[in-house]
């Protein structure tokens, strides 16, 4: 009987490295599926076909004949071999004293598996209320520090999983003479980065060959550090699929004709790293990812005897009997390959078409134009006096942009002035109030409560500065979320620590080989010309992190997660990004393109991963009590 973690060690890079979403599936096959297989027990491929998940507090069907897997949280009212996080004395003690329960464990440990991967470098902790828990009823002390304590247990869990002690860095806490509930959102980010050292410290003397000195660094956010990138169109191909198709989590529906000539039948797709041709184009632009997918589908016809002799047929030919055994032999290969190709054509297809009708890259143009400074009131009055027909959502999502730069638009009686001329309910105008719950604080505030953040070169106010260096990219590609310069300036050690404070000091030799990495990979683009202004939608190509490998068809694509790990190996330390409040598309891209900038992993965490309509519906709540979060929809 174990007490103990895995024994196995990540951090000392002697054995091959794993991705962390690797390490989290060969932690839960191999330590816990496989620690099930003794002597007794049936062989390893019977025990694979067991896959029934059940509901221990449901009423079910009886297994006598089946071994049983527990993957639980500590509860004491269930009875468990595995836990997901540490176990309290207490609960030990209980398991100890029931003489009819200890024989029957064959094993106790403690996985530390209590996140949730959602992406090959990204997890959540599954806390889909936590701004509403955090950021609206401060009052209620109950529901905000169970909220935040069980938080920091889940991101401590993943440190315990890699064997990974970082070195824990926070956005302070810049409240002076506030009210007490403004002071204590503010602090937010502080008090759950103590509670999560509080966690890992316990690590150093209770998880076998847990590191003793820092390995990685965590950065703790909030919401308040940008709030202009959960509501922005994003132009990549994944976050165009999740803001504009109605898809269920990683899910998409479509329909085919049916085999038999009845009524079209429904199919349902995983949108996942499985896919190749999914996890070559998804951070891609929109644009580019609609010719690449035309450029494989003419490539793929060309180069296939199927499809080229059906063309034939097509043409009036006459195909002879080896044509017809050619084209039998190669239609298995050319069907799959087909399917493969045609999904994504028919989405990106799909999403254009809704681009187009709905005036959606008018509207993205102003948007960055806005976050740049490059536009302002007039353009924001004209916009919504010419698009009447825009929809509620579109035009909500517009007005909290222009709030967050331009925060003075909306005080006083201007606010209902704005919500009048964008015909915008009460009800919608609630997210747009609620952002000031997370502005945080900072030097220069307005009376209306938003941060305001000014560019002394622009004539209107700017959220961002355009980035020089970067490689070209498609217009409306200009926007970036603003993780990726903290990310960056912790990377080289340029993050103020005024503003990011240190839960532990590091060791004096952390940062010294990753900050030299850094600066190398870094030091062509610091020496480029700046970009110029963004040009036609055609006249930029996407930046090489956003194109993995270009192949002509489906199959070649498949060479990309075959090299994914190995394009990992010779990294540097690993840096961990939690943000409370929700994490976005553009920030799990972001950590994406910095990974192979930096040549450091870059792993993002939240407490959800929430798409533009989930995000701004939640802000809604944070001014209501007791509202139901499924089916989130504006």
């Amino acid at each position: 009987m174990s007490f103990s973690d895995s024994d196995s060690s990540s951090h000392g890079r002697a054995s091959e490295y794993k991705i962390f979403l690797k390490t989290s599936r060969d932690r839960l096959l191999y330590e816990m599926l496989g620690s099930t297989k003794t002597g007794e027990s049936k062989s390893w491929k019977k025990f694979c076909v067991i896959s029934v998940v059940e509901d221990l507090f449901r009423r079910r069907e009886p297994l006598p004949s089946m071994d049983a897997i527990y993957f639980i949280q500590p509860y004491k009212e269930k009875a468990f071999v595995f836990f997901s996080s540490p176990v309290p004395k207490e609960l030990v003690n209980h398991i100890k004293c029931d003489t009819s329960v200890l024989p029957r464990i064959g094993a106790l440990r403690e996985m530390n598996l209590e996140y949730f991967p959602i992406d090959s470098q990204a997890f959540i902790t599954d806390h889909e209320r936590a701004l509403e828990d955090l950021f609206g009823d401060v009052e209620n002390a109950r529901k905000f520090d169970a909220c935040l304590n069980t938080m920091a247990n889940r991101i401590a869990t993943v440190f315990a999983s890699l064997k990974e002690l970082p070195c824990v860095r926070y956005r302070a806490a810049k409240a002076v003479d506030e009210s007490a509930a403004t002071t204590l959102r503010d602090s937010i980010p502080t008090k759950l980065a103590s509670a999560v050292w509080n966690c890992i410290s316990k690590y150093k003397s209770t998880v076998p060959n847990f590191p003793q000195t820092e390995t990685c660094e965590l950065l703790i956010l909030d919401r308040s550090i940008d709030q202009i990138a959960p509501i922005i169109h994003e132009w990549t191909y994944d976050a165009m699929c999740r803001d504009l198709l109605d898809m269920d989590g990683n899910k998409y529906v479509f329909e085919v004709p049916s085999k038999t000539g009845g009524k079209p039948e429904r199919k349902e797709v995983l949108l996942e790293d499985h896919d190749p041709i999914w996890l070559e184009l998804r951070h891609a632009h929109i644009a580019d990812a609609s010719e690449r997918l035309h450029d494989k589908m003419t490539n793929f016809v060309s180069k296939n005897k199927a499809a080229q002799l059906q063309q034939s047929a097509r043409d009036g030919n006459e195909l002879t009997t080896r044509d017809l055994q050619k084209m039998v032999q190669a239609l298995p290969q050319y069907t799959e390959q087909v399917e493969k190709i045609s999904l994504h054509v028919e989405i990106a297809g799909k999403i254009n078409k809704i681009i187009r009708e709905t005036g959606l890259r008018e509207l993205g143009q102003l948007e960055q134009d806005l976050v740049f400074g490059d536009a302002g009131a007039k353009d924001v009055i004209n916009f919504l006096r010419t698009k009447q027909n825009m929809s509620p959502e579109n035009k909500l999502r517009l007005l909290m942009i222009y709030a967050s730069v331009h925060p003075e638009k909306f005080e006083r009686d201007k606010a209902s002035m704005l919500m009048q001329l964008a015909k915008l309910s009460r009800e919608d105008m609630k997210a747009i109030n609620n952002m000031r719950l997370l502005g945080g604080s900072s030097k220069k505030k307005s009376a209306s409560g938003f941060s305001l953040k000014f560019d002394a070169h622009k004539k209107n106010p700017a959220a961002r500065k355009d980035r020089t260096g970067e490689e070209e990219t498609w217009q409306l590609f200009r926007f970036y979320p603003m993780i990726e310069e903290l990310i960056e300036n912790l990377c080289k050690g340029d993050l103020p620590k005024n503003d990011y404070s240190c839960m532990n000091e590091p060791s004096s030799t952390i940062n010294k080989e990753d900050s030299k990495r850094s600066t190398t990979q870094s030091s062509p683009a610091q020496t480029s010309q700046p970009a110029t202004g963004p040009h036609s939608m055609r006249s930029r190509r996407t930046a090489n992190w956003a194109k993995p490998r270009l192949s002509d068809d489906a199959n070649s694509s498949e060479s990309i997660l075959k090299s994914a790990s190995t394009d990992l190996k010779k990294l540097g330390q690993r840096i961990f990004v939690f943000i409370i409040g929700g994490a976005t598309r553009s920030e799990l891209r972001v950590c994406h393109k910095l990974t192979a900038k930096l040549r450091r992993e870059v792993i993002l965490g939240s407490s959800s991963i929430d798409d533009p309509p989930q995000y701004i519906t939640k802000l809604k709540l944070l001014s209501e009590n007791n509202v139901s979060l499924d089916g989130l929809r504006i």
